[in-house]
Parts: C-alpha cells; structure tokens; sequence
C-alpha cells in the first residue's frame, strides 16, 4: 500500500490528511495522522476520493518523535523539527541534498512502510548545526507488503535502535 499525507489544493493545511494512494487519485483515510493510522495497526476507515492532480503532498511524518540517521553501523540523531515536505523550498543557500530511505516506524516498534528522506547539509555551518535546518520527507510512504528498499538491513537497525529504548510510530530510521 502507498501511503500519503495530503491536502486539497485549494486548502492550506500544514499537516494534511492522511489518505492511501490508488491509481490517480488519493483515498482519505479516518486517522488523524500516519502515525495514528499505524498506531491503529495499518486499519483506518475511507472517505473521500480525490484526483491527484487535485491534492498537494505534505511530509508523510511532520512531526516525528525521534529521527535516526545510520552511517554504518551506528546512528545519529537528527532535528526532528526540521521535517518538511519532499518539494520545500531549502532555508539555506548551497546546501547540498544527501539521499536516504528512512523506515517508519508502526506499532509496536515495527516497520510501518519506507519513504525518501533528503538530508540537506551545508559545509559553511558550524558543527552539527551544518545538518540541522532540513529533512526533507516523503511524499509516498510505501508498506513492507509491497516494497523494501534494498541493501539495507532494516531489521538489524531498527533492533539497534530500540536497544535499551522504546520506538514510538512515526520515529525515523534513516540509511
């Protein structure tokens, strides 16, 4: 299943609806959010149907609980508050895209689905700080039932992830 965050073009909603894609158009599912949806263990009732070419995609997760982001064998965390959809505009200039594929986490620690996460750096910032201003994200989230973003082994760190801590829906998992 291709899952999406969304709003009707003509209505500015920074967070959006949920709705799962099908074909061209987008079904509005009955959850607050994708992590209330997963929360609901991937079940949501349907309501209106919507052409594509009538909606605006947001970021799938805008507001997630942790972001980690694995080079190699270990992680890092990232700004969560740094979310934004896959086509903002980047608040720095010269910053440089670094493509991943995040997993979102469902219940109970589980993966929820997979979806792109570019991560802007800028080597003129500071620290960590050169990381810290954008994460672009999505639009699409895909479920492990239909898709898995190869050479990765996503359940080795999900399982690193959650050593000695809980995951919640919606964390991210970056590669």
């Amino acid at each position: 299943m291709k899952l999406v965050m969304f709003s009707p073009v003509e209505m500015e909603l920074e967070r959006g609806w949920p709705g799962r894609l099908d074909g061209e158009r987008v079904i509005q599912l009955a959850a607050q959010t994708l992590q209330a949806f997963f929360t609901g263990g991937g079940q949501a009732r349907e309501h209106a149907v919507y052409p594509l070419a009538d909606v605006v995609f947001r970021a799938p997760v805008l507001h997630p609980p942790s972001v980690r982001i694995f080079d190699g064998d270990d992680f890092r965390f990232a700004n969560p508050a740094a979310i934004c959809a896959a086509d903002a505009e980047v608040p720095v200039a010269g910053a440089v895209p670094v493509e991943r594929q995040a997993a979102v986490i469902g219940l109970d620690g589980t993966i929820g689905g997979f979806t792109p996460l570019v991560e802007w750096t800028a080597a003129e910032l500071p620290g960590e700080k050169s990381r810290d201003f954008a994460l672009a994200l999505g639009p699409v989230v895909t479920t492990p039932d239909e898709a898995v973003p190869e050479g990765v082994d996503w359940e080795r760190l999900v399982a690193h992830a959650a050593e000695n801590t809980r995951l919640y829906p919606g964390d991210l998992i970056a590669a």
